[in-house]
């Protein structure tokens, strides 16, 4: 998991037991409308996000165990990462490789067509899934963000690689900037991030697409960014902030508040808390679900929230989880979309796997790569 979650840097962050106490501060009517609020946004935006399991043979090195052994080995973090790398190539973001050979460059990139992109590896940690990217796929320059220092890196395993360059550059992503890179500064690229804690998803896409003021917002992505593509691995929603969240407007617009936001990241960690041996990621059918919850809890109104939340099974409280971190997830997506890139939100391995298992997925529409 990335260690870029809880930032040093966000002074301003809202903790988890503020959260707690803006849910349990509502009165029983207060929560079950939020409830229904909930409800009625899942159905309305989250009706598109797919199961999307893609191992692809580029990465059977890998999934056989064909590795550098002084790698660790954990089949878990080999699948996930083999499907982000799956879902990038399935996608068409990874055109331009072809097991470390460059393919025929695309003419709709103007001078950037026969250039292979860089890759910017956001909250890198150790750079493993880097690793696979360039052992599958024939990567040419990686940049590693990190902001800690960690021991058995992938670092010398990828400096063996005659052909590949590599710089880690040890900085919290909401300090950098990637126009300052000189090394990066002309050169298109891929973003990716396997597990980006809460806000650092946020600030990883402001990273690649920082709006500047007064221009069109197609204009604005398009003047500042070098980005071909991208596929962020989100996780830990219990932790994002209103202040770095990507599309507080669009959620304003949907009738959320700052303190609903707040109440919907807290219930995010009920997703993580329950028992994965089962699939439940997709038992997210809200009308059985609300149905159940309200006829169980009809005698409640008075109640205390905290007495109402204990009264929910495990499952209810998980689905109610699920659907919250979609929501969260798929704002992130519309903003992406506002910048003009052509964009997907998957589940790209099963709960069973890991229960944070959503992937943003995008690539640069044609129209405002060109140059």
């Amino acid at each position: 998991m990335s260690s870029n979650g809880p930032h040093s840097g966000l002074s301003d962050s809202i903790s988890s037991e503020m959260k707690r106490n803006i849910v349990y501060g509502m009165s029983g009517d207060q929560f079950h409308r939020l409830l229904g609020k909930i409800r009625a946004l899942h159905d309305l935006i989250c009706k598109d996000i797919q199961d999307s399991y893609k191992i692809k043979e580029a990465c059977n090195m890998w999934i056989k165990g064909e590795i550098d052994r002084k790698i660790p080995f954990q089949e878990k973090h080999v699948l996930q990462q083999a499907s982000i790398l799956g879902n990038l190539d399935e996608f068409g973001v990874l055109s331009n490789y072809d097991g470390g050979e460059q393919r025929e460059g695309d003419r709709s990139y103007g001078n950037d067509a026969n250039v292979v992109p860089a890759v910017v590896e956001f909250g890198a940690g150790r750079g493993y899934l880097t690793q696979m990217l360039a052992d599958c796929y024939g990567i040419k320059r990686v940049f590693l963000v990190e902001r800690k220092s960690y021991k058995l890196k992938a670092d010398r395993s990828l400096r063996q690689k005659e052909s590949l360059i590599l710089e880690r550059l040890r900085i919290d992503i909401e300090d950098l900037n990637l126009n300052a890179v000189e090394s990066l500064r002309h050169n298109p690229y891929l973003a990716i991030g396997k597990h980006l804690c809460g806000p650092a998803t946020d600030l990883a896409l402001r990273c690649c697409l920082t709006k500047q003021p007064n221009h069109a917002v197609t204009e604005r992505c398009r003047d500042k960014s070098k980005l071909r593509g991208l596929a962020i691995a989100t996780c830990c929603h219990h932790l994002c902030q209103w202040n770095h969240y990507t599309n507080k407007r669009y959620l304003l617009e949907l009738g959320i508040t700052k303190e609903e936001f707040l109440a919907i990241t807290w219930f995010t960690s009920w997703a993580v808390d329950a028992n994965h041996s089962e699939d439940i990621s997709d038992v997210t059918d809200s009308k059985t679900f609300f149905q159940s919850s309200e006829n169980e809890s009809d005698g409640m109104i008075g109640c205390m929230v905290k007495d109402i939340v204990k009264s929910m099974n495990p499952v209810e409280r998980a689905v109610l989880g699920f659907m919250c971190k979609e929501i969260i997830d798929m704002g992130r997506l519309m903003w992406l979309k506002e910048c003009g890139l052509e964009t997907q939100l998957v589940k790209y391995v099963p709960s069973t796997i890991s229960p944070e298992n959503h992937l943003l997925i995008a690539k640069c529409s044609r129209h405002i790569c060109a140059t």
